[in-house]
Parts: C-alpha cells; sequence; structure tokens
C-alpha cells in the first residue's frame, strides 16, 4: 500500500508505504548497486537506479483506506531514484574524484528537467543520507531523488518566507544572509568563484554547514558549465572537512532547496545546500528529542562560531 493522507492540524500531506518493511538492511552477501548484482548493468559510472521500494509511483496504486471529512487521502504520484555515485562499493562522496562529483551534479541536472516535465510533480527533492546512524539501509554510495505531487513542509516555509521578505525589501532574503555572513566571516567556512559555504546563525546542528550559489539563482537547470565544477569542488571540499574532522567517515544528511516546478514563478526564492551531521563531538551524538521533534524547537548546545572555526581547520583537500 502507497498513499498520501493529509494530517488536518499541521496541514501537511504524510506519506503511508508499507512495501519499505521490506527494504533489505546491510545486506552483507551481494549489494544490487554493485555490478554484477544483475540489478545495475555491468557496468556504469554514474546512474539513476529506479528505487525497488518507492513510496511514490506512476501510475500510482489506487487509494484503499476510508476517507471522511477529516480522513483525506490521495494518490501517491510520484516517482523516487537511487543516484549510484559510483560502482566502487567501498567508496563515499568524500572519496570520490572532483571529476566523478561534476558527473554526478550533471546527472541531478539532467534528471531534474526530466522530472520537471511530469505534469504529476511539483517539487523535485535531491538528497542524500549517509551512516547507519541516518539509517542507511545499503552503504554503497548512492543519493536519492524524491519528486513529489506537492511542495514538502519545509521548502514551503523557505518560500514563504522568502516571498515575505522580497516583498518588504524587494530584495532576497537569502542574498542578504550570504551578504552578512561574507562581512562578519566569523561563521565561513570556505568558498570559491560561484560558492560560499558557512555554519549558519541560527544552526540547528552543531556542524550544520550551508552552501549558498553566489549568483541568485533558483535551480540547477540554470547552472553554468563554471558553476557545475564548482560545485562539485565545494561539495568535496565539505564532506572530506566532515570526515577530517573526528577522524571517521562521518555521516550526514545532505539536501538540495530549489524551487518547485509548478510553473509559477519564484523568482524570488534561491538555491542552496544544507548539510546536517548527527555528531556533535567525536564520541556524542545530537538526537532529534522531544524538544525538536514535538515542539518543533531546536537546543543547540555549541556555539555556530566555534564549530565554523573547527570546520575551517579541518582538512578538506586531498
Amino acid at each position: 500500500m502507497s498513499e498520501l493522507r493529509f494530517d488536518p492540524v499541521l496541514r501537511e500531506w504524510v506519506i503511508v508505504a508499507t512495501s519499505r518493511q521490506e527494504r533489505p538492511l546491510l545486506p552483507k552477501d551481494v549489494c544490487p548497486f554493485c555490478p554484477g548484482s544483475g540489478k545495475v548493468p555491468d557496468s556504469y559510472d554514474v546512474y539513476i537506479y529506479p528505487n525497488d521500494f518507492s513510496s511514490l509511483s506512476i501510475p500510482p496504486p489506487e487509494i484503499t483506506v476510508e476517507v471522511g471529512e477529516l480522513r483525506k487521502a490521495r494518490e501517491a504520484s510520484g516517482v523516487c531514484d537511487v543516484v549510484l555515485y559510483s560502482p566502487d562499493h567501498n567508496l563515499t562522496f568524500a572519496d570520490l574524484p572532483v571529476a566523478q562529483i561534476e558527473k554526478i551534479v550533471r546527472l541531478w541536472k539532467k534528471r531534474f528537467e526530466e522530472l520537471a516535465r511530469m505534469k504529476e510533480i511539483k517539487y523535485v527533492f535531491i538528497f542524500e543520507n549517509k551512516g547507519e546512524v541516518i539509517g542507511v539501509t545499503i552503504p554503497h554510495p548512492h543519493g536519492q531523488i524524491y519528486a513529489f505531487p506537492f511542495i514538502p513542509p519545509r521548502p514551503r516555509k523557505e518560500l514563504n518566507s522568502s516571498w515575505e521578505y522580497w516583498r518588504r525589501k524587494k530584495k532576497c532574503l537569502f542574498c542578504k544572509i550570504m551578504k552578512d555572513e561574507k562581512k562578519n566571516r566569523k561563521r565561513l567556512v570556505t568558498e570559491n568563484s560561484s560558492f560560499i559555504s558557512f555554519v549558519p546563525f541560527y544552526a540547528k546542528y552543531p556542524y550544520e554547514v550551508h552552501i549558498y550559489s553566489k549568483r541568485h539563482i533558483q535551480t540547477l537547470l540554470q547552472f553554468t558549465e563554471e558553476e557545475e565544477k564548482d560545485l562539485a569542488h565545494i561539495l568535496k571540499v565539505i564532506t572530506k572537512k566532515y570526515d577530517n574532522l573526528f577522524g571517521f567517515s562521518s555521516p550526514y544528511m545532505m539536501v538540495l532547496h530549489q524551487a518547485p516546478v509548478d510553473n509559477k514563478d519564484y523568482s524570488y526564492y534561491h538555491f542552496h545546500i544544507e548539510f546536517y551531521p548527527p555528531y556533535r563531538a567525536k564520541d556524542k551524538l545530537k538526537f532529534r528529542a522531544s524538544c525538536e521533534t514535538g515542539a518543533g524547537t531546536f537546543i543547540n548546545d555549541t556555539s555556530p562560531e566555534e564549530k565554523a572555526e573547527e570546520m575551517r581547520r579541518a582538512k578538506g583537500e586531498e
């Protein structure tokens, strides 16, 4: 069963997908993403693999649940892809050469364009979950793409705040944040010609890093060839810094925030990437406990300025 159910209290859609309970957990015999598994080509470089346990599909299954005034449901239309970064099972994103990451960026861009053309799709969400503590079930280097039939709550909140700031100031909220961080410099981590990274003033996770495009653009489709290369380089640097921070392969969530693909004007929005690493110290995890999950208010028991300094000092190059 896979369907969307509406939460009338928080006014947001929840995906109910019972088939995901059958996902393999860290298989030790055969990795489905490795060449020779019979699941992927015997030879590939970077590759889009349809998720075997997709919670969204086209065409979607029919709704079977009983609905009512406060029990709204709709078909779970959409696409769930797996993005295979490399045929080498033992690598992570940080291990990849910059040239390989460039191929991933171009694949993201190509797949974004394909999904954006589908009439059922309103938002394309590109992300990576890395590490067992994040819930990864297959350790082969990969990310994912979910193409939603609605705009998810977090991007929608960003869109609303961006629009409100644009309406009042006639300026981009993200451009203003970027300008302030460049001026202050206490929370900057690294930058190149096209992108800047920093631990935000309002970071929720101790080592949370955001990457902003210096040019005011909304999606990957607007990237120049130079920006593709620069994004690959800064992603390599940041992920390598995470690994060198504590001396082990650091888990994280990496999410790309882009404008929706519902043919509306989002010129007030700004492309960016956010990293949420769960470690707050070498041997301590930052948990989303009751205050964060139940109240929605994060408690960051570290200083963003201090953590940005640690990230700056961490080696980010080979």
